[in-house]
């Protein structure tokens, strides 16, 4: 939602449902600015390549390109329980939530909601709609042989 702060605020997979309506228009508006700024920052390698701010503000810049493309995001309730299955956008590792370094990108869902069987294909498909956006992405297997996407800036 809009903080007005902030602006737009991409869903992470870690916040409540956010209701449709005008968000669907502040989504489209967020990514058509990202968009935009990427043409005017890069030049003539436009869209295809991140501009600094989202190198700088990865986790959001990967949240807003997934919701933007239509992958659901996973969703939690007041008490911390997840509601509804699809990513979620977190700093990898132990590093600060919104620092420079990689992300990772989880299919999360509640408990016996068949995320962990649908990963895979569901992980593939956010990684193509970011390569297409410039962004390395890695699938690996972590613990539980749970797999995760990381997410990093072209070198």
């Amino acid at each position: 939602m809009t903080d007005p702060g902030r602006g737009f605020e991409p869903a992470t997979g870690d916040g409540a449902e956010a209701p449709s309506g005008r968000r669907e228009a502040e989504l489209r508006t967020a990514y058509e600015g990202l968009l935009q700024i990427r043409r005017l920052v890069n030049g003539p390698a436009g869209a295809a390549v991140p501009a600094p701010w989202e190198v700088r503000q990865l986790q959001r810049a990967v949240a807003l390109v997934l919701e933007a493309a239509g992958i659901p995001p996973s969703a939690l309730d007041g008490e911390g329980r997840r509601t509804r299955t699809g990513y979620r956008v977190s700093a990898a590792g132990s590093g600060p939530a919104a620092g420079a370094g990689p992300v990772e990108v989880t299919w999360a869902g509640p408990p016996g909601g068949g995320a962990a069987e649908e990963e895979q294909e569901r992980l593939t498909a956010c990684a193509a709609v970011l390569e297409e956006l410039g962004w390395v992405c890695l699938l690996y297997r972590g613990p539980r042989r749970r797999r995760f996407l990381e997410v990093e800036p072209p070198r």
